[in-house]
């Protein structure tokens, strides 16, 4: 398909649409090199071209795919990671899937998207942290800089307890003009009350959402000032969680439940039952009042 367009009163005829929207970009950026120019040369306090978002730069996409049930997915979530080119997921360092990946495999066709295995530091040492965390980040700008949206999966809600507050966080840091979205997911905690055929608040009851920690005065705090509180990742702190439930009182009152509404899905009704025992480490307990 041809179109034609005028230039200085004469006619030119270009061979595709594309070629004239490549002519138009490269006019708005010469327009924008030529503002910041302007900018610089006549401001105080020169403006750092760098920290402008590339003309075309792609959105970064937190996209919570629920808690492990395939159709617990938004509608929203499944057209974006349709749309999108690029879907990244944290992944093992030894190229593992992450359940977040085995989740969008039912909705979208991998082989037909980028798929960027993001590997997350698992330690300690600020200088490893930070390290890591940047080439994380960098990964996913080398794709979004070339216009390509990168749609990040996460477990739940990507506001929640995800690694992708602090990927959208540093991404905002190191390269400000990138656009960022969440799309929402239903987290673990309702699919644990949904298992359990368990409400977790009525009326002005309070509820918790506590990562269960080895600080035994704070699981106690929790446990005293929430009707329901609902402890995530347990898997490493069970025994001292059962032993603050028994004093004070609460033995009978949680419940676990492991990768809760996928297939792999296991539920305990009564938490006692798992004294000394190995957890998954997608496992959350339920306290009920």
């Amino acid at each position: 398909m041809t179109t034609r367009a005028k230039e200085n009163g004469n006619e030119l005829q270009l061979q595709s649409i594309d070629e004239l929207a490549a002519r138009e970009e490269r006019i708005a950026e010469a327009a924008m090199q030529a503002a910041v120019a302007a900018y610089n040369a006549d401001d105080e306090y020169p403006l750092v071209e760098t920290k402008l978002a590339p003309i075309g730069t792609g959105t970064l996409y937190g996209v919570g795919v629920g808690p492990g049930d395939p159709e617990l997915i938004t509608l929203k979530a499944c057209r974006l990671l349709r749309e999108c080119p690029v879907i990244a997921y944290p992944a093992t360092k030894k190229g593992g899937k992450s359940y977040a990946h085995e989740i969008v495999e039912m909705h979208v066709d991998a082989d037909h998207k980028i798929m960027l295995g993001l590997v997350f530091p698992m330690t300690r040492d600020p200088e490893l942290l930070a390290s890591g965390w940047n080439r994380t980040v960098e990964l996913c700008w080398n794709e979004l800089k070339q216009g390509r949206d990168v749609a990040f999966v996460t477990e739940g809600d990507p506001n929640l307890y995800s690694t992708f507050i602090h990927l959208a966080r540093l991404m905002q840091e190191l390269h400000p003009g990138v656009p960022v979205v969440s799309i929402p997911g239903i987290s673990s905690v309702l699919g644990a009350a949904a298992a359990l055929g368990q409400p977790l608040a009525d009326g002005d009851q309070q509820v918790g959402i506590i990562p269960a920690t080895e600080d035994r005065e704070a699981l106690k705090e929790a446990l005293l000032h929430h009707d329901t509180v609902v402890f995530l990742k347990v898997a490493k702190v069970l025994d001292l969680l059962l032993d603050v439930l028994d004093e004070l009182g609460l033995g009978g009152k949680a419940s676990v439940v492991t990768k809760v509404t996928s297939p792999y899905e296991t539920v305990w009704r009564d938490a006692r039952e798992l004294r000394g025992q190995e957890l998954e480490y997608l496992s959350l307990m339920v306290v009920s009042k």
